[in-house]
């Protein structure tokens, strides 16, 4: 197996202890989703990762999408958004640009346009900043569409936005009025 394997690999399990089920890497995450990395390490060990620190400090810094952080001091990871378990985290609330974008599967627009975005099994809905981005993601679902988000007048009628370290776009819930086919 190549090493853009591992490496995806390597980021799929973080990704899923760090987000869905730190108890599968014998975790434990803090209120704001922070894991200690030498339990980290011994979760990768133990599961035959070679050069886990080495290997851990490369998915970090070279993840396409920048889902995981090292704290300050490198003694904490987490991962940045994205969490199906309870975790506070501290992102600002930010004012939103005009329009923001939502990729998903074809076979979901249906009921997207009927009930609007929902979190699902996350905390927030997510959006992101372009069409091209968007449509990466709902590309992971199948067929792709991508669905443009009034974000400026949803925020001006009371809904929060969060901005993410990473560029992603996060709130709430978005109503069907508020979206449209792009």
């Amino acid at each position: 197996m190549g090493n853009a394997d591992e490496s995806l690999r390597l980021s799929k399990t973080l990704s899923y202890w760090l987000r869905h089920q730190p108890g599968a890497g014998s975790l434990v995450l803090d209120q704001q989703g922070w894991a200690e990395v030498d339990a980290v390490l011994a979760a990768l060990d133990r599961i035959g990762v070679d050069r886990a620190a080495e290997r851990l400090r490369s998915v970090v810094a070279a993840n396409d999408k920048q889902r995981f952080e090292l704290s300050p001091d490198g003694r904490r990871i987490r991962a940045r958004q994205g969490h199906s378990v309870a975790v506070q985290l501290d992102w600002p609330v930010r004012v939103p640009p005009d329009l923001l974008y939502h990729g998903t599967a074809a076979r979901a627009l249906p009921a997207i346009l009927d009930q609007g975005l929902h979190s699902m099994r996350r905390h927030h809905v997510h959006l992101s900043r372009n069409v091209e981005s968007a449509s990466l993601v709902g590309a992971r679902h199948g067929t792709p569409v991508v669905l443009a988000v009034r974000a400026a007048q949803l925020h001006a009628c009371g809904r929060r936005f969060y901005l993410t370290a990473n560029g992603i776009w996060l709130t709430d819930t978005v109503p069907p009025g508020y979206l449209e086919l792009v």
